[in-house]
């Protein structure tokens, strides 16, 4: 029996705000339609998600991690139908989809374990009382996902904030509406989720800011473009609640001298082109030593044209369409200006409907369009250093710091060069886009508010720290 019925989603009972299609990408076809949540929806969902949190929070640990866990279960039980929504809605190459799928399940089975972990410690003190901390739920968790990865940046929030407790509004991106929130309603509904803990609101600005801004929502958990994020950490700080920011970059992928330029450019092929680029820690900034870099970009080149851009569904390709005629359009408008400003094209640079083929550019400087912004699509911008220290400064330039890959026979000093460079992640001999469940994940500076997500991280970011004391009579005072 199929997880997803596209007949459910119609009409629904519980959303005001319209309805909009499904679209895929790769043809411009209606695979279903979905019901829009607006403002009005999002307050009566914040209404029953804490009346329900409150059972929720006082059931047994027990309880709660079973359910994470028959989560998990479901993802592989229902993995090809779960693989074919995130292949036609978000345009994934197969085995992008199906590496979400198990990231999806990881996410829960790691969220169970939290429901166990020590709730606080013993503290020590003065006076003649018992002092102790304990981790509560922050309450109602507010989670704003995006398109590119719609599974996974969903679930990473989800998932531990209802294994330690709280219940949770989830706004999905409306062009991935399916796979990045009504599927992980379907999954934790099978699994046997209390009603009322997980709602899906699909909508527009309007209905983020009305998670953000609702005062029974505690926390808000933000994936998704720099400028917006700025938005929702206004907004969170004007009602005095906490955001975690996990946001755009444009990240430095470091060619040492020594490197071997076979492994590095099939490690930077993967690293911009993956997903059509379209990943926040996409290897944005090629900085290649100039002894290896004509070498380097001939080979990117060349790999480039080699890889197959088509529809994933029906045909076996590289990478499949970027998620919009709005992302196309900047993708192409940064390579043209790119080209304007000196910037030498070596391959790609053309696109056929959303299909846009892996580019190289060369030459690239400080300002060159598609070197100093996020471009957030197959866009690979090459730039020589000489020493060190200026392959430092540049990669330490910009205002973003998300994650770093460093390709170098000596490991020891890779590693000396990313203590110089500010950053969240950091990857010695491995390009910049990496994900893993039990890993804390995320940017300093205009990529977010640091690792708030994964690993113990989880632990900060969903529940609260109270410090209780107990005496056995009442304490007396001077006056």
């Amino acid at each position: 029996m199929p997880l997803l019925d596209p007949a459910l989603w119609q009409d629904g009972p519980t959303l005001t705000a319209g309805t909009a299609p499904v679209v895929e990408p790769a043809t411009g076809r209606t695979l279903a339609t979905v019901t829009l949540a607006g403002p009005a929806d999002v307050a009566e969902a914040a209404v029953r998600a804490e009346a329900a949190q409150r059972e929720w929070a006082g059931a047994a640990y027990t309880e709660r991690a079973a359910v994470l866990r028959r989560a998990g279960d479901l993802f592989a039980v229902h993995a090809a139908e779960l693989r074919d929504w995130l292949v036609r809605e978000s345009g994934a190459v197969p085995g992008k989809a199906e590496f979400e799928l198990r990231v999806a399940a990881q996410e829960c089975y790691e969220a169970a374990a939290l429901a166990s972990r020590p709730a606080g410690q013993v503290l020590a003190g003065e006076a003649p009382r018992l002092s102790w901390t304990r981790r509560v739920p922050a309450g109602v968790v507010g989670v704003i996902a995006p398109f590119n990865a719609p599974l996974i940046l969903s679930i990473r929030s989800v998932a531990p904030a209802l294994a330690l407790g709280n219940s949770v509004l989830l706004k999905p991106d409306r062009r991935t509406a399916v796979c990045g929130g009504l599927a992980l309603a379907a999954v934790f509904a099978a699994a046997g989720l209390p009603a009322g803990l997980l709602h899906v609101l699909p909508g527009g600005a309007g209905t983020g800011s009305a998670v953000v801004s609702d005062p029974r929502v505690r926390v808000v958990s933000f994936t998704g473009a720099t400028a917006t994020g700025r938005q929702v950490a206004e907004l969170a700080g004007r009602h005095l609640k906490r955001a975690h920011l996990e946001l755009g970059g444009n990240s430095a992928y470091l060619v040492l001298a020594d490197a071997d330029v076979e492994a590095a450019v099939n490690q930077a092929a993967w690293g911009s082109f993956f997903h059509q680029g379209q990943i926040c820690m996409t290897a944005g900034r090629h900085l290649v030593h100039a002894s290896l870099y004509d070498e380097y970009v001939e080979r990117l080149a060349a790999k480039a044209e080699s890889l197959a851009v088509g529809d994933p569904y029906t045909e076996q390709v590289h990478l499949g369409p970027v998620i919009d005629r709005g992302q196309l359009d900047r993708i192409h408008g940064l390579v043209e200006a790119s080209a304007e400003r000196g910037a030498k094209l070596m391959a790609g640079g053309t696109h056929r409907d959303l299909f846009y083929r892996p580019t190289v550019l060369a030459g690239v400087v400080d300002d060159t369009p598609a070197y100093a912004e996020e471009v957030f699509g197959p866009v690979a911008p090459v730039r020589s250093f000489v020493t060190e220290d200026e392959a430092v400064a540049l990669a330490a330039a910009g205002p973003y710091g998300l994650s770093l890959g460093i390709l170098t026979a000596d490991t020891a000093r890779g590693l000396e060069l990313a203590d110089r460079i500010p950053t969240g992640i950091v990857h010695v001999n491995d390009q910049t886009v990496n994900d893993e469940a039990v890993a804390p994940f995320g940017g300093v500076g205009a990529s977010g508010t640091g690792a708030r997500f994964g690993g113990e991280a989880n632990l900060d970011a969903f529940t609260e720290l109270r410090w209780t004391t107990a005496r056995r009579t009442p304490a007396a005072y001077p006056f």
